[in-house]
C-alpha cells in the first residue's frame, strides 16, 4: 500500500513491458507501449473503511472492474473493464500486494490482474482470474511508476515521470 500512498496517479507496467491501457471505446482495457499518452494513467482511490484496497480510475473517469464475463468462450480468465457504476462495490476493488520489486492486484474473490502475452487474441489482453501454471504466475506482476505530472504528454526525457519501486 505504500506504494500508492504519495501517488495520485501512476501507470502499470507489466512483465510483457506493456501498459495498462483505458482503451478509447471507454469500456475495454489492453495493454500498450504507450506509456506517455493519458490512457496509461490510473488514479488512485482510497476504499474507505478498507485501508489496503483502491481503486484505479482511468482518464474517462471509469473505474478498473473485475467482470464476471469470460474474455474467451471455454478459456480461463475473465474481461477487466473500465466502467461508471451507479454505485460502486468490491468488483471496483483492488488489494495491492507487494512481492519482491513488484506487486500483484487481487480481487475480493482471490483472483489476480493479469497482463497476457502470446500470439493474437491473447496478446495485448488484460484479465482477471488466478494462475494455476508456473509459467504465467509472472504474468500478474505489475510495476508501478508514478506520474508526476499526470495529464501532460510524456516528455522523452522521462523527468515526469519517477520509478516508485
Amino acid at each position: 500500500m505504500d506504494l500508492f500512498r504519495n501517488a495520485k496517479v501512476v501507470l502499470l507496467r507489466s512483465h510483457t513491458k506493456k501498459y495498462l491501457f483505458a482503451d478509447e471505446d471507454e469500456e475495454s482495457v489492453t495493454q500498450s507501449r504507450n506509456g506517455w499518452t493519458k490512457n496509461a494513467r490510473w488514479s488512485v482511490e482510497f476504499v474507505r473503511f478498507f485501508d489496503s484496497r483502491i481503486r484505479l480510475k482511468s482518464c474517462y473517469g471509469k473505474y478498473l472492474t473485475a467482470s464476471n464475463q469470460r474474455l474467451f468462450l471455454g478459456m480461463t480468465g475473465m474481461k477487466v473493464l473500465q466502467t461508471r457504476p451507479e454505485r460502486l462495490d468490491s468488483s471496483h476493488e483492488w488489494e495491492p500486494i507487494k512481492e519482491r520489486s513488484l506487486l500483484r492486484l487481487k480481487t475480493q474473490y482471490s483472483s489476480f490482474l493479469r497482463g497476457n502475452s502470446g500470439v493474437p487474441p491473447w496478446r495485448n489482453s488484460v484479465t482477471h482470474d488466478a494462475p494455476h501454471r508456473t509459467a504465467t504466475q509472472e504474468w500478474i506482476l505489475w510495476n508501478v511508476e508514478e506520474s508526476l505530472n499526470p495529464f501532460k504528454p510524456f516528455d522523452l526525457k522521462g523527468k515526469w515521470f519517477k520509478q516508485n519501486v
